[in-house]
C-alpha cells in the first residue's frame, strides 16, 4: 500500500501541482510513488481538471525547453500559440513543426557538447514494472465497481492517465480495478454502476487463470500494477 500523506502534505501537493510542478518532481519531493501523488490530486480536483493540468504542464515544459534553446522573435511569438491547443497531441505536432522551422534558421557552426558524466537514476523504473500477483499481499477488504448486471467493469491500461508512459503493447492490456478506500470508489462510480465489497481478497489469486482466459491480464490498484 502507498505511503500515507498528512493532510498538510496533500494540500502542498495540490498547490504545487496547480503551480506547475510535475508528477516526477512531486514524487521525489514527497518520497512516494507517482501513483500516490496522482491519486490524491484526482481525489481533490477531479479527473477532468487533473487531465487539463497534466496537459498544461506538458505544454509549459515545451515552452521552457524552447526558451532554453533560444528562438527568433517571430518563432517565439508562434510558440506562445501552443497554449491555445486543448489537445496535447495537436500541440506537440505544432511544436515539432515549429522546431523544424527554427532549426532551419540556425547557422551550421559546429558545437561540441560535453558528454554527460553522471549516472542515470533508475529509481523511476520501479514505477514501470508490474508486480506478479503471487508477490502481492492484498488488504483484508477491497472494493470493485461493477455494472447493474454485476458484470466486471474492464478498461484498457491506456484509459489510465498515470500509466500512459508504458509501451503500446502494455497500454492495450485489459484490466480490472480495485479500490482500498470505499469513499473514493463511490466517488468515481457513476449512476449506471455500483460498488461491491470483496471481503476475501484471496479470490483474486484463485480466479486469476479465469480472468486471463477472458483477456484480463492486469489488476490496477491505488499504488501498483498487478500482473496476473
Amino acid at each position: 500500500m502507498g505511503k500515507r500523506l498528512s493532510e498538510k502534505q496533500k494540500e502542498e501537493i495540490i498547490k504545487s501541482f496547480i503551480e506547475g510542478k510535475t508528477l516526477d518532481e512531486l514524487s521525489k519531493n514527497f518520497e512516494c510513488t507517482k501513483l500516490t501523488i496522482s491519486r490524491n490530486i484526482k481525489k481533490n480536483i477531479g479527473d477532468k481538471e487533473y487531465k487539463k493540468l497534466i496537459n498544461q504542464n506538458k505544454l509549459n515544459q515545451i515552452l521552457i525547453s524552447n526558451e532554453e534553446i533560444g528562438s527568433s522573435k517571430e518563432i517565439e511569438n508562434e510558440l506562445n500559440k501552443v497554449v491555445q491547443f486543448e489537445n496535447i497531441n495537436d500541440a506537440l505536432t505544432f511544436n515539432n513543426d515549429l522546431q523544424n522551422k527554427k532549426d532551419s534558421e540556425l547557422n551550421t557552426t559546429f558545437l561540441e557538447i560535453a558528454p554527460l558524466n553522471y549516472e542515470i537514476d533508475n529509481i523511476p523504473q520501479k514505477d514501470i514494472s508490474s508486480v506478479p500477483i503471487s508477490e502481492i499481499n492484498f488488504p483484508e477488504i477491497v472494493y470493485m465497481i461493477v455494472n447493474k448486471t454485476i458484470e466486471l467493469e474492464t478498461k484498457y491500461l491506456k484509459d489510465y492517465p498515470e500509466w500512459q508512459f508504458l509501451s503500446q503493447n502494455e497500454q492495450n492490456r485489459k484490466t480490472i480495478q480495485i479500490y482500498y478506500d470505499l469513499k473514493f470508489a463511490k466517488r468515481v462510480c457513476n449512476k449506471e454502476q455500483k460498488v461491491i465489497k470483496v471481503p476475501n481478497t484471496n479470490v483474486f489469486k484463485i480466479v486469476a487463470p479465469l480472468l486471463v482466459s477472458r483477456g484480463i491480464s492486469r489488476i490496477v490498484s491505488e499504488d501498483k500494477l498487478i500482473a496476473l
